[in-house]
């Protein structure tokens, strides 16, 4: 363990060995890393555990500077411990170059199976039995990280003394086919506010489709290659706040001053929002977050994105319509045209392939938990479903939703003090 100080914060460093396989606590291990972070001043052995689970799957928790965003709110009343889940950050982190040595594509993707909610939560179990000596502690989970809070509800509410989730309640009974096809007729709805906010992208986009559809693509910087698909895919920012502004202002000035070639600045730009070489470990899993109902996911979000034919861009371009961007979905093309996925085509095609995944939620046990649980719905979520939130949200029992549609899917980012701290009332009793 190391300590140090930040402004307002005290943080230490913790490192635990867990077995890579839970059923097999004797074979090998990986490591997981936690920040565990307490206001300046305060006793921390006085003070209930809050253990925060990210989003993604993924990707690393948060790298903090003092008491930013949601830990101000926290800090006050809880000691906190930032998890990076299994494969992500400092936690055994995953990479086509760190699956290398497994060999075969079936040895990758048997090793990948370790890395779905089940097994975070039976990680955050063994942690907390080490760090609090027994007690349960408090769990936030931020959108996936809801997901995996619902797993933890499921198999070892034991170890919770409440529930915060925020954007990350998901369906119990669903297939990935079942969230696809709702969000992307929510993208499509976005697509149109954004487009009647700032009419003139409809033609911005057009002229970049265009360019991209008449080369076959371009390379981008990091050595992935934008397809007119990919470009689409820079949708996935209208689920956020900030996003459809952001989307305007990279959409207004993509190419060079003379107009032939799209500029360094917009490929730069476009290769950070679509590129995985920091997050694979996200497009190899996401649609297996969704598996456990008998049957692969196969691709999912590329079988529904065949029944909404509006996201056709290249139909769009004869037709003279809008292009239509795409959201929070993964596609087996990104694992050909980025060179961080490339070497994991093989292994992401058996996960997808994949029919025997074990159940990540408990709807016998959810219907008569006990645990104190608090959920912020985000009404206009781009990512998670309204309609399988509440669904899910009625299904455990003594759940307190919150609908709002004031705050985007990165509520807790933004607005994290206010969304924090509601969901803590709520717990309470107080509103």
């Amino acid at each position: 363990m190391s300590s140090y100080s930040q402004p307002g914060t005290v943080l230490t460093d913790h490192t635990f060995l867990v077995p890579l396989d839970h059923e097999d606590p004797e074979g090998d291990e990986i490591e997981v890393f936690g920040r565990e972070i307490t206001a300046t001043g305060k006793d921390p052995d006085g003070l209930p555990w809050l253990v925060f689970l990210q989003g993604g799957p993924g990707f690393a928790a948060q790298r903090p500077v003092g008491r930013q965003q949601w830990l101000d709110r926290a800090l006050d009343d809880y000691r906190v411990l930032l998890l990076d889940q299994r494969g992500t950050g400092r936690s055994s982190r995953i990479s086509a170059r760190s699956l290398a040595p497994l060999g075969s594509a079936e040895k990758q993707a048997e090793y990948l199976t370790r890395f779905r909610a089940d097994s975070i939560v039976l990680d955050a179990e063994l942690i907390r039995r080490e760090l609090t000596g027994g007690e349960p502690w408090s769990v936030l989970g931020q959108s996936f990280g809801g997901f995996c809070a619902v797993t933890y509800l499921s198999f070892a509410p034991h170890g919770m003394r409440e529930a915060l989730i925020t954007g990350g309640l998901p369906g119990l009974n669903t297939r990935a086919e079942d969230v696809y096809r709702l969000t992307y007729r929510t993208c499509a709805a976005r697509n149109t506010e954004h487009y009647d906010r700032y009419p003139g992208d409809v033609a911005a986009a057009r002229q970049v489709a265009e360019f991209l559809a008449e080369r076959d693509g371009v390379p981008l910087p990091g050595g992935a290659r934008l397809t007119v698909e990919a470009f689409q895919a820079i949708g996935v920012l209208l689920g956020q706040a900030a996003g459809s502004h952001e989307l305007h202002y990279l959409l207004e000035d993509p190419f060079d001053n003379d107009g032939g070639d799209l500029s360094e600045t917009f490929l730069y730009q476009v290769a950070a929002l679509t590129g995985f070489a920091t997050a694979p470990l996200y497009a190899v899993l996401h649609e297996a977050c969704y598996g456990g109902q008998g049957e692969g996911t196969r691709w999912a979000a590329q079988r529904v994105r065949a029944e909404f034919p509006e996201f056709d861009a290249r139909a769009a371009l004869e037709a003279g319509t809008p292009v239509m961007f795409t959201g929070e979905m993964i596609y087996p093309w990104m694992f050909d045209l980025d060179p961080a996925l490339r070497p994991l085509r093989e292994a992401a095609e058996i996960l997808a392939n994949a029919g025997d995944w074990p159940p990540l939620y408990d709807p016998a046990r959810l219907a008569v938990s006990e645990v104190p649980a608090a959920a912020a719905v985000y009404f206009r979520d781009m990512y998670v479903p309204v309609d399988l939130s509440l669904r899910t949200a009625s299904a455990i029992r003594g759940l307190k939703p919150w609908v709002t549609s004031e705050y985007e899917h990165d509520g807790l980012r933004v607005s994290g003090g206010r969304v924090l701290g509601q969901l803590i009332a709520m717990n309470r009793g107080e509103v």
